[in-house]
């Protein structure tokens, strides 16, 4: 798990310092060593957080045993044992220098050539330079685990794991514009999605996707889509589909377990986490390490949950019981963490976990990807409703009656208040995250111009027509997973030099559950049901007779008390009419109406600050 930069200039020499200057800002994410390649066209910088081959020999750049190719590389690659075989087949020419993936990476690319990418099993952001005839190439990983931005005038190309290592640089930072469709994008979703990013001049590099760049040839396209893998061969056979999905489970959690530092899993008591930990506990010799994190005020302390299950499966379990004090002090760090606007609150307790993790382990292991995969949101029951039927057939009268109501009828008249035409997949998931529909946003916003073609949410043309539930899981796979939950984890967790591993987004696993029959993951009212019959093979079922949990924290009671500072340094008449975001009396109104009897509009309020926040300490700064 690393960080890494670098440039490619087609006119111009570009200062090597450049590459310390861009990898120093990212300095967090790689704190034991750093190298640096260049030559007159291009240029690539890496910090490293060791985690396979701790040796000096390891570290990066990283060149081809011919020295032609030269390779920085964040991430892990856990095939890498199969594929270093592979790769030596009839080839007496090398021997390896080391014990690590990165080395058999860059062999496999010198042996299989551009293609490679597509037998790697891992989380990874790649840059491989061919020193002989002066070509880049760059690779994200299939679902978009690792990060990678981009910065191309047609002249000058940049690339770094985070936008901060970027911005560093003077050439590009002179540049730099808001991107009014990212502001849109950002009050309508609380993230902002590939391949935008808040800068008109910056862009994220997207899932899946390879780069090319030459003097004659900029060519970006996809390796690996997840809408491809949607087919017609379905599992029909439950017994022997749950026995390929518990098969695939415990492939992936073992893969991941290979470490030379100590490691353990995040366990919040939920289905996905308790899962993964059962999984590598069954798989270990000793005691696994467990984290968990709670709050002082019981309300919101949910590990309780997680202590039973450390109990029953005998890890070493660290909890980490907090203060709302100490989970508030982290907002200022979340606005500078994340470099553009961020609105999912829940990254404040993923910092915490992850800053007192890191102090006994440095590779973690965490539950992401289950919900998305095996119909775990509500959300997804709300498509289902809106589909057909009743809610589909009387949703305006509906809407209307529950907008006269008390607040929580008030949210569901918003979810059922849409218009013909609008992109329903987008409006259902801002209605269940309380943010701004994109009617709200029409009446708020000020620069009305702006390209809504971003997010393409029409999966009709798969080979398998997907249900509305499906529909919806899928929207999430290419949106709210990789630009926001992802996200979340990646800065969270290397804001302290701490790695972490998401055994359920092995590819395989994702190939799989997309052609699972639906009925195999939503069974009347359990959702993940052939999930959960998994976690049931390793842990009581009754310890999760309960209402499912997030990993939230209570902004709504926060920005009442401790954090009302926040509305009023932030959402004040002269900083709105500056930032030029936003019309004042849309705010004030909004306002009032969250103080009175609509507390449901609290995290419109929450993302509003954060847009501002983040344009007085970090665009004003620049």
């Amino acid at each position: 798990m690393c960080g890494i930069a670098g440039y490619y200039s087609l006119n111009q020499t570009l200062e090597p310092s450049l590459l310390k200057t861009m990898t120093n800002a990212i300095q967090h994410r790689g704190p034991d060593s750093d190298g640096f390649f260049n030559d007159r066209t291009a240029g690539l910088g890496h910090r490293r957080l060791s985690i396979i081959d701790l040796r000096e020999v390891a570290n990066q750049p990283m060149f081809s045993h011919n020295d032609r190719y030269v390779m920085v590389f964040n991430g892990e690659v856990y095939n890498f044992k199969e594929l270093s075989s592979q790769v030596r087949v009839k080839n007496d020419s090398f021997y390896y220098k080391t014990n690590s993936d990165t080395e058999v990476v860059i062999e496999a690319f010198n042996k299989w050539g551009v293609d490679f990418v597509n037998r790697l099993n891992g989380m990874f952001a790649i840059a491989i330079y061919d020193t002989v005839e002066g070509h880049l190439f760059l690779y994200r990983d299939r679902i978009g685990i690792k990060p990678l931005y981009y910065y191309w005038d047609g002249e000058n190309f940049f690339f770094a794991s985070e936008i901060k290592a970027l911005t560093k640089v003077e050439m590009i930072r002179n540049k730099l514009t808001i991107n009014q469709t990212a502001v849109n994008h950002f009050l309508n979703l609380g993230y902002i999605p590939a391949p935008i990013s808040i800068y008109n001049e910056i862009h994220k590099f997207p899932a899946g996707h390879r780069l090319h760049i030459n003097k004659d040839i900029f060519t970006l396209e996809p390796y690996w889509k997840v809408e491809d893998k949607v087919e017609f061969d379905e599992f029909r056979n439950y017994p022997e589909a749950k026995k390929k999905l518990k098969y695939l489970i415990e492939s992936s959690v073992q893969y991941r377990m290979i470490s030379d530092v100590p490691f353990g899993t995040f366990l919040s008591g939920g289905i996905d986490s308790s899962l993964v930990t059962a999984i590598a506990q069954n798989q270990s010799d000793t005691a696994i390490n467990t984290f968990s994190i709670g709050f002082k005020e019981s309300k919101f302390n949910e590990s309780v949950h997680a202590q039973t299950i450390a109990n029953h499966l005998h890890t070493n379990h660290h909890e980490f019981v907090v203060t709302t004090k100490e989970a508030q002090e982290m907002v200022n760090d979340m606005i500078v963490s994340y470099d553009e606007p961020y609105a999912d609150s829940s990254a404040i307790p993923s910092m915490l976990l992850s800053k007192m993790a890191r102090k006994h382990v440095t590779m973690t292991l965490s539950g992401d990807g289950g919900d998305e995969l095996f119909l775990g949101y509500g959300s997804y029951k709300w498509a289902k409703k809106l589909d057909a039927g009743f809610y589909k057939q009387n949703r305006k009268l509906l809407a209307y009656f529950l907008s006269k109501m008390k607040d929580r009828h008030i949210r569901v008249s918003k979810l059922l208040d849409f218009q013909t035409g609008d992109d329903l997949k987008r409006h259902i998931f801002s209605q269940e995250q309380y943010l701004f529909s994109q009617q709200e946003i029409g009446q708020i916003l000020k620069n009305k111009d702006f390209d809504n073609s971003i997010i393409k949410d029409d999966f009709s043309d798969l080979d398998r027509q997907l249900s509305a539930s499906e529909a919806q899981a899928m929207f999430d796979l290419k949106y709210y997973l990789p630009d926001d939950l992802l996200v979340k984890v990646d800065r969270a967790t290397m804001k302290y030099s701490l790695e972490t591993r998401v055994p359920l987004l092995d590819y395989r696993i994702i190939e799989f559950a997309l052609n699972l029959p639906e009925k195999f993951k939503q069974k009347g009212d359990i959702s993940k049901f052939i999930l959960k019959e998994t976690l049931y093979d390793y842990l009581p079922k009754s310890y999760f007779e309960r209402p499912k949990a997030g990993f939230s924290i209570p902004v709504n009671d926060w920005l009442r008390a401790d954090l009302k500072y926040l509305i009023d340094d932030f959402l004040n008449e002269p900083l709105i009419m500056e930032a030029g975001f936003v019309n004042y009396d849309v705010v004030k109104d909004l306002i009032q109406r969250w103080t009175l009897k609509e507390p449901h509009l609290y995290n419109r309020i929450w993302t509003l600050i954060v847009l501002h926040k983040w344009y007085v300490d970090i665009y004003k700064n620049l």
